[in-house]
């Protein structure tokens, strides 16, 4: 059962709510990051990549880094940019794209939850991204960047949704990239019990998005544990600032690849290979999958239907998802592409940013591009229930949530 708690916020005061609110960490490369705190000093970029306020020959992974991360918060907190709760709050976290909300209780999860599998998982991390955020966690002593996290629909949480929203909220603003974001604060005691005995009845929980951030914070929660051997696991470190919101509520997009080099195949023998795992048909122009086993490929200048054959799909739930299919039938035993994690010769790119961005990538005689179908919000359940884990890639959310909003103090 979810242990999901209360806490003492650590917010923007409503006037810098909208300058301060930023994309996530690893959304931007070095210089992309570089820019928007240029631009926008308020961003909370300066803090979530503090490599921006050094010359880009510093080291990302320097101390004076995380130093200055954390130097760079303490003196927003003193200038009034930041406001601490006085008391332990829940809040709600609305966010609007296209004409779709998404509602999202902001709380603390418990790191045992997550060692303890209550907290399922469905991508494996790499050891040098924690390591990253690790530093930041522990030298600042502040979860900065959100979990994202499903439940399963919950009735009764719905309904107190439903009537927090007619409320008056904190913030309401539209990003610059078109998302309206609004945030509520709960502080009413009886409604904090309640929603916390509601999430206490929801045997899994589920990580949607952030895996690094929520392996960083439970490994700096165990350090913190051993300097601290007298805890009583009340403490904040034990705790991992999340947002939860209802599965059916959240959209996963397309997550594409473009393949560089079709391995001593030419395009035409490489279609013909393709005959033993799809059936094939040339459209011409882009033709958007529109069911679980249709993906679409471009490549000598036009666009073709793939449908993979029924006899491919065996009933495992990470077998038969589509990028896997891809995976285990094309990229590795056909393109040579064993380890797409780590094979530069395949780039990944989310649906967000549409298929003339796969035509431009793709639009030279070698390269070629796979547009895929989405994975389902049930097809990532079913994998994380059977304790098992999806290729690298598998699920891109939209819209993202932003960094700065709300901050959980671990220690202060």
């Amino acid at each position: 059962m979810a242990m999901i708690q209360p806490f003492h916020g650590l917010r923007p005061a409503e006037a810098y709510a909208a300058s301060i609110a930023a994309l996530p960490y690893d959304v931007y490369n070095r210089a992309e990051a570089k820019k928007i705190v240029a631009d926008n000093p308020m961003s909370f970029l300066k803090i979530d990549r503090a490599e921006t306020q050094f010359p880009d020959t510093t080291d990302l992974y320097a101390p004076e880094v995380y130093a200055r991360a954390r130097d760079t918060l303490q003196e927003m907190i003193g200038d009034g940019a930041f406001i601490r709760e006085d008391s332990a709050c829940f809040y709600l976290y609305a966010l609007t794209m296209n004409g779709r909300t998404q509602n999202g209780i902001v709380g603390c999860a418990s790191i045992d939850d997550y060692l303890n599998n209550v907290i399922r998982k469905h991508e494996n991390t790499r050891e040098e991204k924690e390591l990253d955020r690790i530093r930041h966690v522990d030298v600042t002593s502040a979860q900065t960047g959100p979990i994202f996290l499903a439940y399963r629909p919950e009735k009764q949480l719905s309904e107190i949704i439903r009537t927090i929203r007619e409320s008056d909220s904190l913030y309401d603003f539209v990003s610059e990239d078109g998302v309206r974001h609004q945030l509520w604060k709960i502080d009413q005691p009886e409604r904090i019990e309640t929603i916390r005995k509601i999430f206490s009845e929801i045997e899994h929980i589920y990580i949607a998005d952030g895996h690094h951030r929520a392996a960083s914070a439970v490994k700096v929660g165990l350090k913190r544990r051993s300097e601290h051997p007298g805890y009583d696991g009340t403490e904040e470190f034990n705790y991992f600032l999340s947002v939860l919101f209802p599965a059916d509520e959240l959209c996963i997009y397309d997550y594409n690849r473009v393949v560089d080099g079709l391995n001593g195949y030419t395009f035409d023998t490489l279609l013909e290979k393709l005959e033993d795992t799809f059936l094939i048909e040339k459209t011409g122009a882009f033709r958007r999958p529109s069911c679980k086993g249709e993906l679409a490929l471009y490549g000598n200048n036009n666009w073709y239907s793939l449908k993979i054959h029924s006899r491919i799909f065996t009933g495992d739930p990470v077998a038969d998802l589509d990028v896997s299919v891809l995976q285990d039938h094309v990229l590795a035993p056909l393109l040579g592409i064993r380890d797409p994690k780590t094979d530069d010769r395949i780039h990944f790119v989310g649906g967000i940013r549409g298929t003339d961005e796969l035509v431009r990538l793709a639009d030279t005689p070698d390269r070629i591009a796979f547009a895929m179908y989405p994975t389902s919000m049930d097809e990532l359940l079913s994998v994380a229930d059977a304790g098992l884990l999806m290729p690298p890639k598998s699920t891109w959310f939209e819209p993202k949530l932003r960094s700065g909003l709300l901050i959980h103090e671990i220690e202060r």
